[in-house]
């Protein structure tokens, strides 16, 4: 089986072609929970599969390592748009169906990528009370069916103890507040259109190195708070940096732009023998 491994921001993939429909679907939950392991096989956050499309270029299948399907991911579609390209799918700027909705994208160089986000479906304030303390907090879904994501600020975040912010990440996880569960993004404003970010993911069921939809709900709440332009905000995250563009009207937002860059790491033929058993 033909793969590719990429990374966007830190965020790693194992991207699989099913143009032709050879990888049956009910096959691919365990094939996802046995090469996204680390130390037993490929290892990645995640695994996208390609299949045909009536409404885009392509079609984005996006798997979480624990084998559930995400409805989007915005560091893979970048990823994936480069595949299209470099592959023949589709050309400099091409289109995405994902089981969130459209996403379109855009080759900017050879390893930068820009996308439009889905937008968002849902975003209100939701305060969450974790071992008897209120915690301020937004909740957003991006897309139809929605990416849940939960925005947490966290003063003096890169300083927070490691330990607590992994507890208070998986508490939130599965915070009652969100009934469908939902990824955990921590922020802390450290300058002028200058945000750092850390996301817990769910289905990863821990921190990744970024996640792109919740940069993009993160840059929905601070742009509709007055925090941040939503011009050229720059977002640090443990993988490297990531820019928002936030096009918005009367406290509404109007389209969510993901610029970053990505990362071909490995092409290959996967041969993990534990997938024949």
């Amino acid at each position: 089986m033909r793969f590719w491994k990429m990374n966007g921001a830190g965020n790693d993939f194992i991207i699989l072609n099913n143009m032709d429909g050879s990888l049956s679907r009910r096959h691919i939950p365990a094939l996802v929970r046995t090469v996204c392991e680390r130390h037993l096989s490929l290892g990645a956050d995640g695994v996208m599969v390609v299949e045909p499309s009536e409404k885009a270029d392509f079609k984005m299948l996006f798997f979480n390592s624990d084998g559930s399907m995400g409805e989007m991911c915005g560091n893979g579609a970048r990823c994936i748009c480069r595949y299209g390209y470099e592959t023949g799918l589709a050309g400099d700027t091409q289109t995405i169906e994902t089981t969130a909705g459209i996403v379109t994208g855009q080759r900017i160089d050879r390893r930068m990528y820009r996308i439009r986000l889905n937008d968002p479906s849902v975003l209100e304030r939701r305060d969450v009370a974790v071992d008897g303390i209120t915690y301020r907090c937004t909740y957003v879904e991006l897309g139809c069916p929605g990416i849940p994501h939960a925005v947490v600020p966290i003063p003096r975040l890169a300083d927070a103890d490691e330990q607590w912010l992994f507890q208070f990440g998986r508490k939130l996880r599965h915070h009652h507040a969100f009934p469908k569960g939902a990824n955990v993004n921590f922020y802390d404003l450290t300058g002028p259109d200058r945000v750092y970010e850390r996301t817990w993911e769910r289905g990863v069921e821990d921190f990744t190195y970024a996640c792109g939809t919740g940069t993009g709900s993160v840059a929905a709440v601070l742009t509709l708070e007055g925090a941040v332009s939503g011009r050229q905000v720059a977002f640090t995250t443990r993988g490297g940096e990531l820019m928002m563009d936030v096009a918005h009207t009367e406290g509404r937002i109007d389209a969510l732009y993901l610029t970053g860059p990505t990362n071909v790491v490995a092409r290959g033929e996967l041969t993990d023998e534990t997938l024949e058993q």
